[in-house]
C-alpha cells in the first residue's frame, strides 16, 4: 500500500509538464517552418531576378520585367541597374517569421544586348 501513496504525489505532473513544454515546442516548429518558407522566398527572389535580368537583356521593358516578377515572387521588389554591358537585377521581398518582418533578396546580371 505505500507504493500508492507515493505514486499519488506526482499525479498530475505530466499534464504540468506538457503544458509547460507544449508551447515551447510550437514556438519553435513555427520558427522552422518560417524559416523554410524564407528559404523558399529566397530561392524564388534569385530565380526572378535571373529572368528578370534576362529579359531586360532581351530589350523587353522594365513594367514586363516587373510583371514576370510578380507572378514568380508577389509582393517582391525590383530594382535595375545598368553596368557596362550588363543589366544587374536585384529582386527583395519582405516576409514575417514569428511576427518579425524579415528580408530576403536574389541578384541576376545579363548581358544587355537588346538595348
Amino acid at each position: 500500500m505505500t507504493i500508492g501513496v507515493l505514486a499519488g504525489g506526482d499525479r498530475g505532473s505530466v499534464t504540468a509538464e506538457l503544458a509547460v513544454g507544449l508551447p515551447a515546442v510550437v514556438v519553435v516548429l513555427a520558427a522552422c517552418l518560417g524559416a523554410l518558407g524564407l528559404a523558399a522566398d529566397q530561392v524564388r527572389a534569385h530565380d526572378a531576378a535571373a529572368d528578370a535580368a534576362r529579359l531586360l537583356g532581351r530589350g523587353e521593358s522594365t513594367a514586363a520585367a516587373e510583371r514576370h516578377v510578380q507572378i514568380i515572387v508577389p509582393g517582391a521588389r525590383l530594382v535595375v541597374r545598368f553596368v557596362d554591358d550588363l543589366v544587374c537585377t536585384t529582386v527583395s521581398v519582405e516576409r514575417p517569421v514569428l511576427a518579425v518582418p524579415l528580408r530576403v533578396e536574389g541578384s541576376s546580371c545579363a548581358l544587355g544586348g537588346g538595348r
